[in-house]
């Protein structure tokens, strides 16, 4: 294993991507008049996001960029746990970061407002005006299933090549389902980054995109441990998905 202030660095850089290219695809270029990529551009931006780093910087620090992604897996058996409060708190200040250096582009035109700034949200701040509640299920399933893939695709069985595209296939697909109902967060410091730059709004529904992520993250964790010792219990005949 990478001594932990390398895996920390890796955590921070690949957050701060994240948000950047995410959260800028949303900010820059979502609704360019006539040339405006919309959400499903927006998905995909998220999902290359991870995709890349994954591939670059998984092999240092396991590639969370998330979390909730670090809670799942240290729940699932795959991070000791006194990792886990050092790679939040790295992660929180690369989305920071990600998000000052989109700020600084984004506010670099005249007359530049930068709006909810892709934060995220529920009842008026919901792109679909969806409730708290549509908005807690939304989340918790989704990073339920993200966390899942996760597991799996990391897990020895599975072939390692694979895994990064996985990850980024999954997280665009979240993103093509629940754009209008959250803004898709399934990641507590992305939603924390921009936030930060709008101000008291976004920041007073962030608990949301913090309780719902990890609880989703929790139960996937939970929930893979139990299929992974299920499996292995039965033998050869399990599956490829299943973890370790």
């Amino acid at each position: 294993m990478m001594p932990l202030s390398k895996r920390l660095y890796a955590e921070f850089i690949g957050t701060a991507w994240l948000v950047l290219g995410g959260c800028g695809a949303a900010v820059l270029a979502a609704a360019f008049p006539q040339l405006g990529i919309g959400f499903a551009g927006v998905a995909f931006a998220f999902g290359l996001t991870v995709l890349t780093m994954v591939g670059a910087l998984g092999p240092v620090s396991g590639g969370h960029f998330n979390p909730a992604v670090t809670v799942g897996l240290a729940v699932g058996g795959r991070l000791p746990a006194r990792d886990v409060i050092p790679y939040i708190i790295a992660q929180v200040l690369g989305g920071i970061a990600g998000a000052a250096i989109l700020y600084v582009i984004a506010t670099g035109k005249a007359g530049a407002e930068i709006g909810s700034f892709a934060t995220n949200g529920y009842g008026d701040r919901s792109p679909g005006k969806y409730s708290l509640a549509a908005g807690l299920v939304c989340e918790v399933v989704m990073t339920f299933g993200f966390v899942t893939v996760i597991l799996g695709a990391t897990d020895r069985r599975a072939p390692a090549a694979a895994a990064p595209l996985a990850i980024g296939l999954a997280l665009t697909l979240i993103h093509l389902v629940s754009i209008p109902v959250t803004n898709t967060s399934v990641n507590p410091a992305r939603s924390t980054a921009p936030a930060l730059f709008v101000g008291a709004d976004a920041i007073g529904q962030l608990w949301l995109f913090w309780l719902a992520p990890i609880v989703g993250a929790v139960l996937a964790g939970l929930a893979y441990k139990l299929v992974a010792e299920t499996a292995e219990a039965r033998g050869p005949t399990a599956t490829a998905a299943a973890g370790s």
